[in-house]
């Protein structure tokens, strides 16, 4: 570079600033490697898929769950017949639904109740479900981080998936997750949510145990969490029940106690329990696990378990329908090409919300009937 062209990148090298130096800087490099050989990913035929699902193939298990995800066409074509051919697998497993409001340990205790099953032999996968941004739709898919102990276990499976701004945030496809990981031998399947809110309810739709953990000493208990929350737990959990914070946890317990016996009784006759633990320190996670398991023996017993999934099928069933017209009505060309019109006159007061609702169904219906 001569000295006129640094002079126009560095006014301050005149000689009129006396004192002052400015040296060029060093060139940009590139972020990746241009030396970087990339390794094309292979790519498995269905039969491939299925064997390897069956085969507990960690592998052919994450990319058929990322085929489940994908919103391509030609993804879900192949993510539906994995799905049908590995579902004589499926259904031999406990699924647990695990909530709570942020902040009450939801990853932690996962870690330590995940590592307590995984000593006992059994095999399990962790749903955790990432909020999505309403801004950017990206997730940060961070809580595999804080599942450190179990992240290393090799028969425990952990998968972060984004919210991708269905109900709640809980992802529509998580129900089909569950069902190649039960296909891949997983016994016990965790789906945790992002939060209390409306996720709770269709995580609660493909769950038999919907486990809320809870904090005490945050002002009043009871006031922290939603009565159809409440009314939905099959158990309470009080975590962080260590040290001087004992005696306020079980205080909290007793509240939750009492609350509880003023609800209705449950559909399953099952009357929810309260416990207090300690993620960190690992106290009280026999006693919790020994409670599902008293559970699923329960619900057994008296074919409330079987009842349940029966009727989460159906209600899966509806909601694929809905999901499906949604996609059909917003995806319909003449819809899209209205929309913006029908807005503007509702902006400007010309016609109610209601009336061009009513237009832009009766377009949609005019498509469907093959009218111009």
């Amino acid at each position: 570079m001569d000295i006129n062209e640094e002079m126009l990148h560095h006014p301050e090298n005149d000689p009129s600033y006396l004192g002052l130096k400015v040296n060029q800087g060093v060139d940009k490099k590139p972020m990746v490697n241009p030396h970087l050989r990339r390794i094309a990913r292979r790519r498995y035929s269905v039969d491939e898929f299925v064997a390897g699902i069956l085969a507990s193939d960690i592998t052919c298990l994450s990319q058929a769950v990322t085929l489940v995800e994908s919103n391509l066409p030609e993804h879900q074509v192949i993510a539906q017949e994995i799905i049908e051919r590995c579902l004589p697998h499926t259904g031999r497993s406990i699924r647990v639904g695990i909530t709570g409001v942020p902040g009450a340990g939801k990853s932690t205790s996962i870690d330590t109740f995940g590592m307590h099953l995984v000593k006992q032999g059994r095999k399990l996968a962790v749903l955790a479900i990432d909020p999505s941004s309403e801004r950017t739709k990206g997730s940060i898919l961070g809580d595999k981080t804080r599942m450190e102990a179990l992240s290393r276990e090799k028969n425990a499976f952990i998968r972060p998936s984004p919210s991708a701004g269905s109900l709640g945030g809980v992802a529509r496809k998580t129900r089909e997750t569950i069902m190649l990981c039960e296909a891949a031998g997983f016994d016990t399947i965790f789906v945790e949510t992002v939060g209390v809110g409306q996720s709770e309810t269709a995580v609660h739709s493909m769950v038999d145990f919907f486990l809320l953990i809870q904090l005490a000493g945050t002002g009043d208990e009871l006031q922290g969490i939603k009565r159809g929350i409440m009314e939905m737990a099959d158990a309470i959990v009080i975590n962080k029940a260590d040290g001087d914070n004992i005696d306020k946890a079980n205080l909290a317990a007793t509240h939750f106690r009492n609350a509880l016996h003023l609800f209705p009784p449950t559909e399953s006759g099952w009357k929810p329990k309260v416990l207090t633990y300690s993620g960190f320190y690992g106290l009280g996670i026999k006693e919790i696990w020994d409670m599902v398991d008293e559970y699923r023996h329960f619900a057994m017993d008296s074919g409330y378990f079987v009842e349940k999934r029966q009727r989460q099928a159906k209600w899966w069933m509806y909601e694929t329908v809905n999901e499906a017209l949604h996609r059909s009505f917003y995806g319909n060309p003449i819809v899209s090409s209205l929309r913006p019109e029908i807005e503007e006159q509702i902006l400007r007061d010309q016609i109610s919300s209601f009336v061009g609702a009513q237009k832009l169904l009766d377009a949609y219906y005019d498509t469907l009937k093959g009218k111009p």
